[in-house]
């Protein structure tokens, strides 16, 4: 059930598709992350060139676009590797979609406790508590 927020400041002439974006995003966080598409959420955000700085200088004409994603799961459901690798394919992805991306683009799992979110009104500690409760 992850929360994915991505903010793109694309460069001139670069097309930041929502659509797109939000596609590619949750396909990853799917096969990368395990996380099930059908709850898998995203918000994404244009932001102006203009009112974003990288080394103190606003991105009005840099060479590559730029991006910050934020990815909220459940603590302890991913493993090292997996958040790893899921760092790196946004990377590349984004790059891709992007038309190239400063290195100071940032990709941030957050993970949060069970027993501090959920969907649905029910944190994911009361479905784990549940489904365990079932499995007996």
């Amino acid at each position: 059930m992850p929360f994915i927020h991505i903010q793109v400041a694309p460069v001139a002439g670069v097309s930041a598709d929502a659509d797109t974006l939000a596609r590619a995003l949750t396909g990853l966080a799917e096969r990368v992350l395990r996380k099930k598409r059908e709850l898998t959420a995203v918000r994404v955000e244009a932001v102006d060139p203009a009112a974003w700085f990288i080394g103190a200088r606003p991105l009005t004409s840099p060479p590559h676009s730029t991006a910050h994603v934020s990815i909220q799961v459940t603590a302890g459901t991913n493993t090292a590797d997996e958040k790893a690798r899921f760092v790196a394919a946004v990377f590349d992805e984004l790059s891709t979609l992007l038309g190239g991306l400063d290195a100071a683009s940032y990709v941030v799992v957050d993970e949060i406790a069970a027993d501090a979110w959920g969907y649905g009104g029910c944190t994911q500690a009361a479905r784990q508590a549940a489904a365990t409760a079932a499995a007996r």
